[in-house]
Order: C-alpha cells, then sequence, then structure tokens
C-alpha cells in the first residue's frame, strides 16, 4: 500500500491546485459587443441549476415568466402545474432575457436578487448565479464598498445582478441568429461546445474575437443559435421576436405560441390557450384562424390559403391572410418535439433561493463588461476582455491550515 504523503507534501499539493485554479480564474473572458442607441433584443443565458428548484423558482431568479422559461428550453410548458414542477440540479437551461445598449456596452440587468442569511458576493455570483456575473460585477453595480467578498450579506439586501449578454444585430453570417451567453465548465473544449449547440468551432471563435480555439473554466462565450425571426411592424409590442430553432416562444399575453424549425427556420405561431382572456385571431375575410391552412389540388399546382400571426398591436392580436400558388401541397406542419419536464427525484428545493423581488425594466443600466474594441475577423464586431477575478488568499491560507492539521 502506498504511503500517505507527509504533512509538507500534502500543503504544498493544495497550494499549487488552489493556485492553478485562481491562475485560470484570472485569465477568464467575456464577450462583449460595443453598441450606441437604446434598442434592445432577444438572448439567452446558460444557467446550471446549483440546487434542485422549482420553475418558478428559477423562473423568479431571473425576472422570467415560468412558462417563456420552459418553452425557450422546448419543454412541456402547457401541462398542468408546470410551474410547480421542482427540477433537478444540475439540469442546464436556456434562460430568455433583454440584451440592451447603455454606456456603449450590450448588457442585461432585469434582475434583482434579495440577499439570504450567509449569502456573501462570492457565493452570489458563483454558486446562485453560476459564475455569469464576478463577485466585482455585482459589488460595481450596486455601489458596494470594496469589502470581502466572503463576507455576509445583510439577508434580505437586494441586489442588481449584471449579466452578459450581446446582440450583433441578431444576425450571425446574415441569417437570424439569438445569442446565448454561455458558462465554460470544467472539461469543456471548444469543439465540445460546438457540437452540443449545432455550430462550429469557426464561427465560435469568430464571434468571440478568439485568436485560438482555446478556452479555460469561467470563461463566458457568446454561442449564435440559428433562429426563426418575425416581420412584425414597429407598432406590434413583440417587434423584432426571435424564437431559438428547436424551441417555443409565447407572446400576446401568452395566446400565442409561436416555434422554430425544425424543418425550416420559418416563424410558425398558434394559439396557446394558455388563458382565457385572448383577443380574436380569426382572419379578416376568411373563415381561417390563427395558424390555419388549406390546401386545394388544382392541374396548375396547388393553392394553399394560410393565417398568420402579424403581431400584438395595439392590445390586439393581428393577424394576416395570405394565399397562392404553390408547385405542390404542403403536408401537415411539423412542430419541434416538446420533452417532458424532467423532475427532482427527492422532490426537494430547501436550497434553492427565495423568489426575488419583482424584475427590474429589461435591459436597464448597470457598469459596462470592460475590453478592447477590435473586433473579429470575419464575425460581428465584438471583442473578448478580461472577467473580473477576486483574489482570496486568507481562503488559501485556511486550506493550508486545515490541511496541515488533518497531518
Amino acid at each position: 500500500m502506498a504511503a500517505w504523503p507527509s504533512a509538507a507534501a500534502a500543503v504544498m499539493v493544495v497550494v499549487v491546485v488552489v493556485l492553478a485554479a485562481a491562475g485560470r480564474g484570472a485569465e477568464g473572458k467575456t464577450t462583449i459587443e460595443p453598441c450606441a442607441g437604446a434598442d434592445t433584443c432577444a438572448a439567452l443565458l446558460g444557467y446550471s441549476l446549483y440546487a434542485d428548484m422549482k420553475v418558478s423558482e428559477v423562473a423568479a431568479l431571473f425576472g422570467a415568466d415560468p412558462r417563456a422559461l420552459l418553452a425557450a428550453n422546448a419543454l412541456d410548458f402547457a401541462s398542468p402545474g408546470a410551474a410547480n414542477r421542482i427540477l433537478p440540479a444540475g439540469l442546464p437551461l436556456r434562460v430568455p432575457t433583454r440584451c440592451a445598449c447603455s454606456d456603449g456596452v450590450r448588457k442585461s440587468v432585469a434582475v434583482r436578487y434579495s440577499a439570504r442569511p450567509a449569502d456573501t458576493l462570492a457565493s452570489v455570483a458563483d454558486v446562485v448565479f453560476g459564475g455569469l456575473a464576478s463577485a466585482d460585477q455585482i459589488r460595481t453595480a450596486n455601489a458596494l464598498s470594496a469589502e470581502d467578498p466572503d463576507a455576509p450579506l445583510d439577508p434580505g439586501v437586494t441586489l442588481v445582478v449584471p449579466l452578459p449578454c450581446v446582440c450583433f444585430n441578431s444576425t450571425d453570417n446574415n441569417l437570424p441568429a439569438v445569442y446565448l451567453s454561455y458558462v465554460v465548465r470544467v472539461g469543456d473544449t471548444v469543439q465540445s461546445i460546438a457540437a452540443s449547440h449545432a455550430t462550429t468551432v469557426t464561427d465560435i471563435s469568430n464571434v468571440n474575437a478568439m485568436g485560438s480555439p482555446i478556452v479555460a473554466p469561467g470563461d463566458i462565450l457568446a454561442i449564435p443559435l440559428p433562429a426563426c425571426a418575425s416581420m412584425f411592424p414597429n407598432s406590434a409590442s413583440d417587434y423584432g421576436l426571435l424564437v431559438a430553432n428547436g424551441t417555443y416562444a409565447l407572446t400576446a399575453g401568452n395566446c400565442v405560441q409561436c416555434s422554430c424549425g425544425p424543418g425550416d427556420l420559418k416563424l410558425y405561431c398558434t394559439p396557446a390557450s394558455l388563458t382565457a382572456s385572448c383577443s380574436s385571431m380569426q382572419c379578416p375575410n376568411s373563415n381561417l384562424m390563427l395558424g390555419n391552412v388549406t390546401a386545394q389540388s388544382t392541374t396548375g399546382g396547388c393553392n394553399v390559403s394560410s393565417c398568420s400571426y402579424a403581431g400584438l398591436v395595439n392590445g390586439t392580436i393581428a393577424t394576416s391572410l395570405s394565399s397562392g400558388l404553390q408547385p405542390t401541397c404542403p403536408g401537415p406542419h411539423q412542430f419541434p418535439p416538446l420533452r417532458a419536464t424532467p423532475i427532482a427525484e427527492n422532490q426537494g428545493s430547501s436550497l434553492a433561493p427565495a423568489p426575488s423581488p419583482g424584475p427590474g425594466e429589461a435591459g436597464g443600466e448597470i457598469p459596462g463588461f470592460p475590453g478592447s474594441n477590435i473586433p473579429p475577423s470575419n464575425g460581428p464586431s465584438g471583442s473578448a476582455s478580461q472577467a473580473a477575478w477576486v483574489n482570496r488568499p486568507h481562503q488559501i491560507v485556511a486550506l493550508i491550515l486545515s490541511v496541515a492539521l488533518c497531518f
């Protein structure tokens, strides 16, 4: 049997491991997008649950609608009691958010977090929000003093939590896209990240202005996801609606559900039937309802008529009737498959955060993420910046002492 290492050797191993981890964190990068104006766009945040949590708890944490959260992940959002399902720890989710332009940088601040007993800036940043924000960024966003990031916060204090996002004109290679902010995990490579998000290493490298396809845990990458874009008028409250391929989005007060794919990247909207108070969804001068398609075969092709969604205008669901001759009659529309909501085995959510206060205005003011303005080659204008890293020498010393005492 191999002998136990000496206390001195054990201490040396701990120092090397901790300092190596700190070194990786110091090199973490976040993609930023220089911008001008006051527009917003749809974006997604990649988030893994740190504990068993109800759907409603995750939604409250990010100021999102529970059903919209499920729809963005192609999870069954129409089943009774879906918001009260307990999701398992570690489950990766895509959280919808609004990405705004403020101080010349794209950013999101739709989140308010109410501190619980034993919360610290470091635990809120690294654990609760999974590395999407750093302790320094939260401190700056809330004008807090430069205190120890591991010092307990006052329970109940409300924090603005800045979260990274990009728009890049909602396009990628001139095609509609919605961007996902993804926190690199231990074991990730650019190749594995590209494969799991149906994109390419070249695309990720270009978007994130990467000199080489190398990432480290804690890096935040902007991942372009193919999407279906709406063509609603500027007067529509849901103007600019984007839906990532293979998923759904709810709009018009949850009266309408729109999906993207899997056969093509054309937005397809139908009644959602999630609420009883919806305006008429019948197309003008027609018996067709929203989502209806009729086809009649003729010697010259197929006469096709369809009733499409045209946005929520002045609180009313607008529809558009189109008719035309096509070479062949279309088959039944193929919807993205909805998955059953994963359920935690122990059905416990005691570690989950208390629901946050009501969400602030989406896309509000937060401090910018620092970085250069050098655009990536052959990609949207953006840059990769050094992410904030909090040095914690007292933790290293404490860890060394605790290991030494064990021997």
